[in-house]
């Protein structure tokens, strides 16, 4: 299946994510949206060089609760292709607004907490930094995790990105994630397509579990 494919799969609804207490390959962004509700389809892969590739669907529903507290429950499958797909993890994922445009840059809170289907529970925490330098939106995110099924039970994960703006709704850029002994990197895409739907999509470049593989995502949100 090309990689086209999986972007059409994704728009038509069949594929749509990132296991929580696996490496990061979402972008986390600080919101403010009180009242607002927003589809959030995801998806995204990891092939490495010397075997077949892994598919990771996931589809959220997330609510602005107030205007600086937003909550989404997200589910996560897993599976060699979109026909075979089990269901990996349920997330609840929270964010809280610190700051409200009242400072040059925006600060949140992300609280991630996600129980894993026959592996235990794991949490997510920690600062989410945005601001704008000329056309440029720069991101930089430092969050802790707890796995309690896992050897290494505590890490810290980094997150950025640098998105220019190239025309009204249009930016493109590079983005990047980090845990200990393993990072990935690669450009990165966002489109407004209109109606409050957001497409974003990257194609990185690194290591996973000490092992060096390809991946591609694609985010497509609906906010009503």
């Amino acid at each position: 299946m090309t990689r086209c494919r999986l972007i059409v799969g994704l728009l038509l609804g069949i594929g749509a994510g990132a296991a929580g207490a696996d490496p990061g390959y979402y972008l986390v962004r600080p919101y403010s949206e009180a009242g607002h509700t927003t589809l959030d389809l995801r998806y995204w892969s990891v092939d490495p060089p010397d075997g077949g590739a892994t598919l990771w669907p996931e589809v959220g529903l997330r609510r602005g609760v107030t205007s600086r507290w937003s909550t989404e429950l997200l589910l996560s499958w897993i599976g060699a292709d979109l026909r075979h797909q089990s269901l990996s993890s349920i997330n609840w994922v929270n964010q809280f607004l610190l700051t409200q445009g009242d400072t040059p840059y925006d600060l949140a809170l992300h609280l991630q907490v996600i129980r894993n289907r026959g592996q235990g529970n794991a949490i997510e925490m920690g600062p989410v930094f945005q601001t704008e330098w000329g056309w440029t939106q720069l991101n930089l995110n430092l969050f802790w995790a707890h796995d309690a099924a896992a050897r290494r039970q505590n890490q810290a994960k980094l997150q950025w990105q640098a998105l220019y703006r190239w025309q009204p709704g249009w930016r493109a850029g590079v983005q990047g994630f980090a845990e200990p002994r393993s990072w990935r990197a690669g450009p990165v895409f966002k489109a407004a397509l209109g109606g409050g739907v957001d497409l974003t999509a990257a194609y990185l470049w690194g290591n996973v579990y000490r092992s060096r593989a390809d991946m591609f995502s694609a985010q497509l949100q609906w906010g009503f």
